[in-house]
């Protein structure tokens, strides 16, 4: 079986978010705001798992990373001298006749995309969102919702390092949201104004900068699989000298291969020790590492790896998607990892009679404890099924008649479609087993 690509697939996912709860358009009933999207039940819970799995990935299952959470709202001068105030900017086209505005660098040709006009000349636009603190709106209140989260990583080096009692090499991973005021957002969550950032940057030496890009490159790439994307829909990306931001010795993309072409899902960058320097010099304070062992002081390079939340949501939406023929009927199925869907396991009562949706709910109770998990006595069984493995639920569990006489229920599998019996207090070993061991 094959997941197909047509052009409409997005069209065909976009729905079923919203059918099945996963993501709605911001403020949709006063007509929405662009670029904004609010998740639902099955979007908040599948978002949640994959932040989880990163977070564990990074900080649980490894002992040279260390997590942070810095705050939104940062001093402006951060971001003066990161770079940000004065360098992150996209080129902007207007379009004289129907007024659109486009990024510069997404138009092939030099004529409005969406009414063939005439373009005005290319200016650039800074993406940062702008607010006041404080009562009074001034020059001097100004402050900035972050573009990223990598900056409060930087400027809370050595505040983690010493409590946390590293050494270099090591790591501090965060994940939180960051603003963009995009030109042309769009491709459904792919590109939005508001977004959540999954980041980690690794303090190194400088001269075993090689091999630690190697490195993360092959752990980022490896994280894609264990969260069931299929490699022939990714690849890697090096930055040519054009691309290369002036900050980066060198700069890899993990690329995704979306109905709408091979675009980036994280970046894997070699910042050099820029980052540090720059705050160093500004702020005043000191932020080299001395080795002890060595005698020797100097300010570490970085290694960055950044990911997108919602990019990996969507990634994980559009590789699970699968239209297939079963006995004549269509079958809609997100084939999510199991770590990482929403609803874990679904459980329904054959009938809802003979004591059956009683034994249902005390299954309910004893998993839910451990799993996320979905109770439906509503319809057809065969209905319940498809409504499940739309919303990508990997097992579901049913009640019947002989569950009556020997306490053991259906254990059906999503993808396969396979049904086995178990008994019922075997449920919970076992589904945690067919989670994590797949």
């Amino acid at each position: 079986m094959t997941k197909k690509k047509e052009p409409d697939l997005m069209d065909k996912l976009v729905s079923l978010c919203k059918r099945r709860g996963f993501i709605f358009q911001s403020s949709e009933i006063y007509g929405g705001i662009n670029s904004c999207w609010d998740y639902g039940p099955l979007g908040v819970e599948l978002k949640r798992n994959i932040r989880d799995y990163w977070w564990k990935c990074m900080t649980q299952y490894r002992d040279d990373i260390e997590g942070l959470d810095a705050s939104i709202l940062m001093h402006p001068k951060v971001w003066e001298t990161s770079g940000h105030v004065q360098n992150f900017t996209d080129p902007m086209v207007d379009c004289k006749k129907c007024n659109q505005r486009f990024r510069a660098d997404d138009i092939d040709v030099n004529v409005c995309p969406a009414c063939g006009g005439e373009l005005t000349e290319a200016r650039m636009f800074n993406l940062m969102f702008k607010t006041h603190m404080g009562p009074v709106e001034d020059e001097a209140s100004v402050v900035y919702l972050r573009p990223e989260t990598a900056q409060g990583i930087y400027v809370n080096f050595l505040n983690v390092m010493g409590p946390a009692r590293q050494k270099v090499p090591f790591g501090i991973a965060q994940i939180g949201k960051a603003f963009r005021n995009e030109i042309s957002p769009g491709n459904f969550i792919f590109r939005s104004r508001e977004f959540e950032q999954m980041e980690m940057q690794f303090f190194i030496h400088p001269q075993e900068d090689d091999k630690w890009i190697t490195y993360w490159k092959e752990e980022r790439m490896k994280w894609y699989s264990e969260i069931g994307i299929r490699k022939e829909n990714l690849r890697f990306h090096q930055h040519d000298q054009k691309e290369l931001a002036f900050y980066a010795k060198t700069a890899f993309d993990i690329e995704y291969n979306f109905p709408f072409g091979w675009k980036e899902i994280e970046g894997i960058h070699n910042r050099t020790n820029y980052d540090l320097s720059r705050h160093s010099q500004s702020s005043g304070k000191d932020l080299s590492y001395f080795n002890d062992q060595t005698k020797e002081r100097f300010i570490p390079y970085i290694i960055e790896t950044s990911a997108g939340v919602d990019r990996s949501l969507l990634v994980c939406l559009v590789d699970a998607y699968l239209e297939e023929e079963v006995k004549g009927e269509k079958r809609v199925v997100l084939r999510l990892d199991p770590k990482i869907a929403p609803i874990k396991a679904s459980i329904l009562p054959l009938v809802n009679r003979d004591n059956m949706p009683e034994i249902a709910k005390k299954i309910e109770k004893m998993l839910m404890p451990h799993f996320k998990v979905f109770y439906d006595d509503g319809g057809a069984v065969g209905r319940r099924y498809r409504r499940q493995d739309e919303a990508g639920t990997p097992f579901g569990i049913t009640v019947d008649s002989q569950t009556l006489e020997d306490e053991t229920v259906t254990l059906r599998d999503r993808d396969s479609m396979e049904q086995t019996r178990h008994k019922i207090n075997d449920l919970v070993p076992l589904i945690s087993k067919k989670i994590w061991d797949r």
